[in-house]
């Protein structure tokens, strides 16, 4: 028999806060009715949201928190004022404590990670965390990493970063041997800034245990090239929300054109299963999670304006990453790799 899956939730987290964090737990309990939660946050107000879940309540357990971490605050003074009072540090305790397997929180993201960090730490032979977002793509979606943690990366932690992303998509995907790329301007071997061709290089020459597929271009990533993508989190972050806004304009601009006249309001009348379709295809509460790696437990950041289902989904990234052993594997891996890499310098001062 499965243990039961016990998920620390950020109550408070996120533009909506328990409004949408409680339906979502509901929705993610529906489709996995073996997992539990541990609510952190306002207990008076989550209370009667609970009350009109009483499955989900049965499941769950409440605990209060004083003080709520606001969105815009800035990480420094999130972690001095949260500090073991704050329903984010309480949840994110919570997992260190072995009380939980995952956390997922829709909060301020910088005082999501100053926090995660601070608490869990990383793991060894990790020299920064990364956030690992989900893509849609033509063939189905793949994982684009950093998209905000670290800003600027140089060769050996975007080799990290590669590691940490191929363990991700495999335990995603199901995938014995995810493909990885190196996002650059071109995929020529000598285009790019130095840290890229340095790391595109060591992908490409060192035994290491992934399939490395060489430089992608932006195109590339929506056409689902690969099933990692690799940048730094300042390129990462642009990318990730340059797609999102072109996503919106496009919308917008179809709903313009099929409302313009009578003849578009029939064409899109009589094509709606198709736009429904699309629709369906493009809709980001399907995509929502990003899954902060590196750390010594699994953390989930979901949008913070999100719906029910978008939460609903980040739950159940958190429960795919402990169900196959995520951390575990990116703690492997990256032993291996370094193994790999102490190899040249171990011969070098034997020489």
């Amino acid at each position: 028999m499965t243990p039961t899956l016990i998920i620390a939730l950020d109550a408070m987290g996120g533009d909506k806060g328990p409004e949408i964090v409680i339906p979502g737990a509901a929705l993610a309990l529906e489709r996995h009715p073996d997992v539990s939660f541990i609510l952190f946050g306002n207990a008076p107000r989550i209370a009667p949201l609970l009350d009109a879940k009483p499955r989900l309540k049965a499941r769950s357990t409440v605990r209060h928190a004083e003080i709520d971490v606001q969105m815009d605050e800035k990480p420094s003074q999130a972690l001095r004022r949260g500090r073991n009072k704050s329903g984010m540090w309480m949840a994110i305790e919570a997992l260190r404590q072995h009380e939980a397997s995952a956390v997922v929180s829709a909060g301020n993201t910088g005082a999501l990670m100053a926090m995660s960090r601070f608490i869990l730490r990383t793991l060894p032979g990790i020299e920064r965390p990364a956030i690992a977002a989900i893509w849609p793509t033509t063939t189905g979606e793949c994982v684009v990493l950093d998209v905000g943690a670290t800003v600027g990366a140089d060769a050996h932690q975007l080799v990290e970063f590669a590691i940490m992303g191929e363990a991700m998509a495999s335990c995603l995907f199901g995938k014995k041997h995810p493909t990885v790329g190196l996002l650059n301007i071109g995929v020529e071997e000598v285009k790019g800034n130095d840290s890229v061709k340095e790391a595109a290089r060591m992908l490409r020459e060192m035994k290491l245990p992934l399939v490395y597929s060489g430089f992608v271009e932006g195109d590339d990533i929506g056409r689902g090239k690969v099933d990692v993508v690799v940048t730094e989190g300042f390129t990462g972050n642009v990318a990730i929300k340059t797609a999102e806004g072109t996503a919106k304009q496009i919308t917008g601009f179809l709903r313009q054109a099929l409302n313009a006249t009578l003849m578009s309001k029939l064409g899109a009348y009589l094509a709606g299963g198709a736009f429904r379709a699309l629709r369906e295809r493009l809709d980001p509460s399907k995509h929502n999670g990003g899954v902060f790696l590196g750390l010594n437990g699994v953390v989930v950041k979901s949008h913070g304006g999100t719906d029910v289902l978008g939460y609903a989904t980040a739950i159940e990234v958190a429960i795919d990453m402990v169900r196959n052993g995520l951390v575990e594997r990116i703690a492997s891996d990256v032993a291996e790799v370094h193994s790999v890499l102490q190899a040249p310098r171990a011969e070098e001062k034997s020489v």
